[in-house]
């Protein structure tokens, strides 16, 4: 495995595992109005389009953090349509 690869790995986790403090917070708090719906839909698109471009490309730390990625943002946006709308 090339740096290229670790470093591949090392900033991919960093960027998919910032969706999760998020994630737990709109599920913890039932909440998710404050959270943009036209964001979380381009967010995934994007991922799955990175998502597809590993694939593509055979590029396993671009395949690995996208799918979960992808995975975490569908969860997101899944919270943002079940609570997005409650007042509290």
């Amino acid at each position: 495995m090339s740096a290229g690869d670790y470093v591949g790995f090392v900033a991919g986790a960093f960027v998919t595992f910032s969706l999760v403090p998020q994630t737990v917070r709109v599920f913890k708090l039932k909440s998710a109005r404050e959270i943009s719906l036209v964001f979380t839909t381009m967010l995934l698109v994007g991922i799955l389009m990175w998502l597809a471009y590993g694939i593509y490309f055979r590029l396993v730390p671009v395949i690995l953090w996208n799918a979960i990625g992808a995975t975490l943002v569908a969860t997101l946006m899944y919270a943002k349509l079940k609570y997005g709308r409650q007042d509290q």
